[in-house]
């Protein structure tokens, strides 16, 4: 029996992340563990579950047809043993996130260890992409994104403050090119693009102008797919920076950085984290929600 477990344990992880050796990572076993557990499972059902080449894993038809009926089956059982836990004390298991790294360091990575302090029984497994993770098909209990950009049929609950945007640049750019007074100005300024990794598409700026959402097709000489160097990059005087507010305040007391077009700039929802609302909230994640929302309260009130 427990052999089985772990063979179909390993199937269903090699399956999610198609590669032994991310398997082995999140199973904390060896590469070469992971394959021979497999082996012995298609040597038992007499099948082979997977197509191997030196750079690719891939489900064969035999595997896909296994595969859509043991999920499920496997996820029944996970909830049998987590309904258990609901009769101790404390919440206990792998509870894994999915969320983007500036939702880890405005919402999670600030309260991490203090959450796990209060719950040792518990471990994280957190995935940080900046994509819209489909949390049921990957695996996820719960995720945690811009409040705008939420998946239907889920349960959303705030875990932030709204959050202000602003348009930056160096001082250095503004001695160059000047200073755009509207959002049509900014046509014939270099502005910092961030290409979506995703779709491949580039994003809009999201500005206002008299109380009208506009969205701003933008050019410049620099594009990223990775929203944290948007403001080295600004810094360095390559073009203007669309970013949230408060990861510029230190640089705009500095003067390192200098605000512009501030009547046309919004204020974005905040962070929700979210989950299915299908879903039985197991312990191990109402546990993490009641926790951020005190921590969310805390901040808003540090007398607390």
């Amino acid at each position: 029996m427990h052999d089985d477990l772990s063979g179909l344990t390993a199937f269903l992880t090699v399956a999610r992340k198609r590669s032994f050796t991310a398997a082995a990572t999140e199973l904390r076993v060896t590469p070469s563990a992971v394959s021979q557990t497999l082996q012995a499972l298609e040597k038992r059902v007499g099948v082979r579950l997977f197509q191997r080449t030196t750079r690719s894993v891939g489900l064969t038809e035999a595997g896909r047809q296994f595969l859509a009926r043991l999920e499920p089956a496997m996820k029944g059982v996970q909830e049998a043993f987590e309904s258990l836990g609901e009769l101790r004390d404390r919440p206990a298991g792998l509870l894994r996130l999915t969320l983007p790294r500036y939702g880890y360091q405005e919402v999670l990575g600030p309260h991490l260890a203090a959450f796990l302090a209060a719950h040792p029984d518990i471990q994280v497994d957190i995935q940080l992409d900046d994509a819209l993770v489909d949390i049921v098909k990957q695996g996820f209990d719960a995720g945690i994104r811009i409040g705008e950009r939420m998946e239907r049929e889920m349960i959303a609950i705030p875990v932030s403050d709204d959050i202000p945007m602003t348009v930056v640049g160096a001082p250095s750019y503004f001695a160059t090119r000047g200073t755009p007074k509207h959002p049509r100005d900014l046509r014939h300024h270099d502005c910092i693009n961030y290409r979506s990794r995703t779709t491949g598409g580039l994003y809009r700026w999201d500005l206002t102008d008299g109380g009208r959402r506009i969205e701003v097709a933008v050019e410049g000489r620099v594009v990223l797919d990775d929203a944290e160097l948007w403001v080295d990059t600004a810094v360095s005087g390559l073009g203007l920076a669309f970013v949230p507010e408060n990861r510029v305040r230190k640089l705009l007391a500095e003067k390192r950085l200098v605000r512009v077009l501030e009547p046309y700039c919004p204020t974005l929802p905040g962070f929700f984290l979210y989950y299915p609302s299908r879903t039985h909230v197991a312990p191990k994640l109402k546990a993490l929600i009641d926790f951020l929302k005190v921590s969310r309260q805390s901040h808003r009130d540090p007398s607390r």
